[in-house]
């Protein structure tokens, strides 16, 4: 992995620039120091090339653009990307001290396939069309920040490889995850109906007494799709609105439609009967696969991380973020201020909490 979870950067409102040319001091890690001039390089080599911020940004969706003026980066990019080197930086500490471990020619080439392979399949994820490849990305960096950055995923790995209830990243362990949890993946079909709140009793009757999904959209939906009885599509492990999907069909029964909507307000209800289920190959799967794989092994280090990190002693230089305590455990993040406005209008508000079957565009 990247790193023992995801990166953790909250998501903040009315970001501040901060420049690169700031000669106040970096980072430091315990026993580590990462000079300003170093990170300031760092952040000028993200500013300026478009796939390293594309592949970066795979990784997390945060602004690693340029700021406002010249030789700058985003806020929010700035403290990201501090966030990611503390964090880098704790972990290679924490397996040398704890393990004696210590990278070599081999670990470290595995290391930077492996580095390469989690910016592809994040890219590919989040069908991002980066403007080169992510081994192209590693290059532009500059020679320490790249030997940093493959150090991190050599310590990263190694230390995962130490948690008995990791899975390994192989195509082995994609096969037997995806074998016991292949109703996971399913391809699933929808219909729907979008029914007014006057309209629930009638509905629920209508289909306790046999009418068919088809039958109770076209009488009681007033979304477009009533038309051809609610059908709205099929939906497999690569779709964008899977996880939407999966999660509001989870516990509801082939053609039916549940008995309480998904998503209400005074006015209608959005009721979601899965039609169909049909097993996905492997082949097609497999990049849903891997993602939820990470997304456990990240689950379950994610204690582990938190214990390095409160245990570190870390500082970080203001220009580039704080370091504290936040909901996710300690990282680097800005202050946040309030929007303007605050909030919208009353019909702004209206339209937003109406529920819609567009959850599935």
């Amino acid at each position: 992995m990247r790193r023992l979870v995801a990166l953790v950067v909250l998501s903040l409102l009315g970001a501040a620039f901060y420049g690169l040319s700031n000669s106040a001091s970096g980072i430091r890690v315990n026993d580590t120091t990462l000079s300003g001039a170093t990170f300031r390089a760092e952040l000028s080599a993200i500013a300026g090339n478009t796939n390293l911020q594309c592949h970066l940004a795979a990784l997390n969706p945060i602004n690693y653009s340029p700021g406002a003026g010249g030789a700058t980066i985003s806020a929010t990019g700035a403290s990201a990307w501090a966030n990611l080197r503390v964090e880098g930086l704790a972990i290679v500490q924490f397996v040398r001290a704890k393990f004696s471990f210590h990278p070599n020619a081999a670990s470290e080439a595995q290391a930077t396939t492996s580095l390469e392979n989690e910016l592809t399949q994040a890219a590919l994820s989040r069908r991002y069309s980066c403007p080169g490849t992510a081994a192209q990305a590693l290059a532009s960096m500059p020679a320490e920040m790249r030997r940093a950055e493959v150090e991190a995923q050599d310590a990263s790995v190694f230390l995962l490889s130490q948690l008995n209830s990791a899975i390994a990243l192989n195509p082995a362990s994609l096969q037997a995850y995806y074998g016991a949890h292949r109703s996971s993946y399913d391809t699933i079909c929808v219909s729907v109906a979008l029914v007014p709140a006057t309209s629930f009793a009638a509905f629920r009757a209508s289909q306790s007494v046999g009418m068919s999904v088809a039958n109770l959209a076209k009488k009681y939906s007033t979304d477009r799709s009533s038309a051809r009885g609610g059908r709205y599509g099929c939906y497999g492990p690569t779709s964008s609105s899977y996880r939407v999907v999966r999660a509001d069909t989870v516990s509801t029964g082939l053609n039916r439609f549940p008995l309480i909507p998904l998503r209400a307000n005074s006015g209608a209800g959005l009721f979601v009967a899965p039609t169909r289920r049909s097993v996905t190959p492997f082949a097609v799967a497999e990049s849903a696969v891997l993602s939820d794989v990470q997304n456990s092994n990240a689950s379950k280090a994610t204690s582990i991380k938190s214990s390095i990190l409160y245990a570190a002693a870390i500082a970080v230089d203001p220009a580039y973020g704080r370091w504290g305590l936040a909901s996710t455990g300690p990282g680097v993040f800005i202050p946040s201020t309030p929007a303007t406005p605050l909030v919208g209008s009353n019909a702004t508000l209206r339209a937003l909490s109406t529920p819609s079957a567009a959850t599935y565009k």
